[in-house]
C-alpha cells in the first residue's frame, strides 16, 4: 500500500481511531480475509460500531469495502483478526448464527426475491421467528408506510428504489441490533439516492445501529456519526463523517474520484 499522507483532521493511527472500540456493539480487529488462496483482499482493516450510530465506509473501487462487510456476515472466509459483536466473538460465524444474534445484510444486487410479492418476501425476512412477523410487518410499515400499502404487488415489478426499500426491511424483520448495507444506493438516480440515504437515517433513528458502504462518498459522509476510508483493504483514514469531507487529503486522493451527489 502507498504511504498515507498526514492529515490533521481524520485519524489514521490504529490506537487513536480504536480509542473508543471498547464499548462497540460490533468490531473487527485487524482482518486479514480474500475470496481465493493466497490472495488478500482486506490487509488488516479494523472498525468499530457503538451503540447507536450509523458508520460509513468509503473508498475507491477495489478498495475491499464489500470484502470488509461480507467478512463481518460470514460470507468470505477470514485468515486472520476478529469480529466481535456485543463482546461475543463470531469470526467466521455463519450467517444464519449471526441472524439469530441480531445482525441484519442487504447485498447489493439480488436483494429481493422477484416473484414473491412484497408481503412474502418479509416473511422470509421472519422466516426465524415466524410468530412474530405481525409486529415487525407493522415496525417496517410505519418506516415504510409504502409497503403496507403495495403488499400484494410482486417485487420483481417494482422499481430499483423500490426493491431496496423491500430488502432493507425484509433484513429489518429479524429485528437486528446492527445493520450492514452494501452499496444501498447503487445503480438508482440521484432521487431515489436521496431517498434511500433518508431511509437509513430513519432506520438508524429507530434505533439500529447502521454499517453502511456506500460508493456515493460525499452523501455518505453527511449523514453517517463517522467514517472510514479504505484503501488496498487498510484503513486509509478515519473520522467523522464531517472532517473525511472537509479534510484536504481525503479530497483530493478520494472524493474526487468517487461519485458525486
Amino acid at each position: 500500500m502507498n504511504a498515507v499522507p498526514e492529515s490533521k483532521a481524520a485519524v489514521t493511527d490504529r490506537s487513536d481511531h480504536l480509542s473508543g472500540a471498547e464499548n462497540a456493539v460490533l468490531r473487527c480487529d485487524e482482518l486479514i480475509a480474500g475470496y481465493l488462496p493466497g490472495v488478500n483482499i482486506l490487509n488488516g482493516s479494523d472498525l468499530y460500531v457503538g451503540d447507536g450510530e450509523l458508520i460509513g465506509i468509503i473508498g475507491p473501487n477495489g478498495a475491499g469495502k464489500s470484502t470488509l462487510l461480507k467478512a463481518m456476515f460470514g460470507l468470505v472466509d477470514i485468515r486472520s483478526g476478529t469480529v466481535t459483536l456485543k463482546g461475543e466473538d463470531i469470526t467466521n460465524m455463519k450467517a444464519h448464527q449471526l441472524v439469530s444474534r441480531g445482525v441484519g445484510y442487504v447485498p447489493q444486487t439480488n436483494n429481493v426475491f422477484p416473484s414473491l410479492t412484497i408481503e412474502e418476501n418479509l416473511e422470509m425476512g421472519a422466516f426465524q421467528a415466524p410468530a412474530k412477523f405481525k409486529e415487525r410487518f407493522e415496525f417496517v410499515c410505519e418506516l415504510f408506510p409504502a409497503l403496507k400499502e403495495r403488499r400484494k404487488q410482486r417485487a420483481g415489478s417494482l422499481s430499483g428504489g423500490e426493491r431496496q426499500m423491500v430488502a432493507m426491511a425484509r433484513a429489518l424483520m429479524t429485528e437486528p441490533s446492527v445493520l450492514l448495507l452494501d452499496e444501498p444506493s447503487a445503480g438508482l438516480s440521484p432521487k431515489l439516492q436521496d431517498l434511500v440515504f433518508l431511509q437509513a437515517q430513519q432506520i438508524n433513528k429507530a434505533g439500529v445501529t447502521i454499517i453502511m458502504v456506500e460508493q456515493n462518498a460525499r452523501r455518505c459522509l453527511q449523514i453517517c456519526h463517522r467514517g472510514y476510508v479504505l484503501d488496498q483493504g487498510r484503513n486509509a483514514y478515519t473520522g467523522t463523517g464531517r472532517q473525511l469531507a472537509d479534510d484536504p487529503k481525503v479530497i483530493e486522493l478520494y472524493l474526487g474520484t468517487l461519485a458525486r451527489a
